[in-house]
């Protein structure tokens, strides 16, 4: 659930990048699409054409779903060009709830009664181990999302959460130059110091 939604089907390649606030790995090489179906490909490009023309920015729209929930913690966020208008889907974490939002990428406001709570007691125990080793991080997504774009140099299509053998993994995909790129950041815990 907390998985961002288009690093499924539009991460290309990945990018081991090391930043003073986080540690970076990456576990393959660049790679393409190659032989694969075209029609996936030309989705692909359809919707990163729409993220290129949008006017907000993944991390403004991450500042605006964490004002609509004051005290609260982006987990995930992502563009979605499929929905009309094209959005940024976004998952914040208040206490014991999940709020989804959708916040418009051309103006920024928030989609009328496209708003959910879920309980946290609810999720996967998978997302709720996740949720849990989140709070002791001293980094949020959102610096996250900073690290992933300049490291890349590049704009962030989508960013969440990831466990690997029991680490905690901020997993940002950057729209470069070259191409897509995963980025993957370890954030510092509390005790880390």
């Amino acid at each position: 659930m907390l998985k961002t939604s288009l690093t499924a089907s539009v991460i290309l390649s990945a990018l081991a990048l090391g930043s003073p606030h986080a540690t970076a790995k990456s576990n393959e090489p660049p790679h393409t699409l190659g032989g694969q179906n075209s029609e996936l490909e030309e989705t692909i490009d359809r919707e990163l054409e729409m993220f290129r023309n949008a006017q907000i920015s993944l991390q403004q729209a991450l500042l605006i779903a964490e004002r609509l929930h004051t005290g609260s913690r982006v987990v995930d966020i992502s563009f979605d060009g499929a929905s009309n208008p094209p959005v940024y889907r976004v998952k914040n974490i208040q206490k014991e709830q999940i709020w989804e939002n959708s916040i418009d990428s051309r103006t920024g406001s928030s989609i009328a009664g496209d708003k959910q709570a879920l309980s946290v007691k609810g999720l996967q125990p998978q997302d709720r181990r996740n949720l849990l080793a989140l709070k002791s991080a001293r980094q949020n997504l959102s610096d996250a999302i900073v690290v992933a774009e300049r490291s890349a140099h590049g704009k962030a299509v989508s960013g969440g959460l990831m466990d690997e053998d029991g680490t905690l993994y901020f997993v940002i995909v950057v729209d470069t130059a070259e191409g897509l790129k995963q980025v993957l950041l370890e954030p510092p815990r509390v005790r880390d110091r």
